[in-house]
């Protein structure tokens, strides 16, 4: 199934595949998101576990998917040939660090209070919805990039490779949905508004990777600093989101071993089929 699903995306269109990549990882987050609908609750635990899944496939499609990739198509030898992809991972850091201090949003386990960016007067609902949308632009354009440097022929780029990374980002997108949903719906929304919320957060991947293909099919040169800018800006909200939304209550071991299993399992689906 997978070998023809990639024998398929090789022969279209690099800017269409990303868009079709994105919109799977897209609606494995409305399938998430849909659970909503069969359980009334779910436990801290269970929320902590997958967040900590989450920060796992992240960490690992960072550097197995995005940043060996950088470093392997680069041009000189020794430190000349990390360059491209230390300069690209510290502007994807700065990127969403910038992002972050503007956009107003609310991680999922704080109270509004602790909001972070522009005050607003938006109503947490709209506030934890941009926190997870917040973290989906590197998602989305880290696929997109991918695929653009396949079609570009880019040494170290495979589609294989773009596959896995499409495939780890839907696997942890489909937690991510239910870990959004199920706050709003013990917040008192109704089941169809907790599922429309945990699925708009994100719409903006395929958004983010048919920009991201575009980009580096229009601007070939730029493919290792994109790949690693997209790096920078997952290790990012792992780092600065992810982790310490795990670190709040009691169940911090599930939240590493979800951690530990996410990683796990991105690392081996880019090997096998990168």
């Amino acid at each position: 199934m997978i070998d023809k699903v990639i024998v398929y995306l090789t022969s279209i269109d690099p800017v269409v595949a990303a868009l079709y990549a994105t919109t799977f990882t897209w609606l494995l987050t409305a399938a998430g998101a849909s659970l909503v609908f069969l359980f009334k609750g779910a436990n801290r635990a269970l929320l902590d576990g997958m967040l900590g899944f989450t920060g796992g496939v992240m960490v690992a499609a960072s550097f197995w998917s995005l940043l060996n990739p950088a470093i392997e198509m680069s041009q000189g030898e020794g430190f000349v040939k990390v360059i491209p992809s230390a300069v690209g991972f510290l502007l994807g850091a700065v990127f969403l660090f910038g992002l972050d201090k503007i956009l107003p949003h609310l991680h999922i386990n704080f109270k509004k209070e602790e909001a972070e960016g522009i005050k607003t007067p938006w109503h947490r609902t709209t506030l934890l919805v941009l926190a997870i949308t917040l973290h989906n632009i590197p998602e989305g354009l880290a696929v997109g990039v991918l695929f653009g440097g396949v079609a570009a022929g880019f040494e170290g780029a495979t589609i294989g490779g773009a596959v896995a990374l499409a495939i780890g980002i839907g696997l942890q997108n489909f937690p991510e949905g239910f870990a959004v949903a199920m706050p709003m719906r013990r917040q008192g929304l109704s089941r169809f508004k907790s599922f429309w919320y945990g699925q708009l957060s994100a719409i903006v991947e395929p958004i983010a990777g048919v920009l991201g293909a575009w980009a580096v099919l229009t601007f070939e040169p730029i493919l290792p600093y994109a790949l690693a800018f997209a790096a920078g800006a997952m290790i990012f909200v792992v780092v600065e989101e992810v982790i310490p939304e795990t670190q709040l209550d009691k169940h911090t071991d599930i939240a590493t071993m979800g951690f530990i299993g996410g990683f796990i399992i991105m690392m081996s689906m880019d090997v096998g089929l990168g």
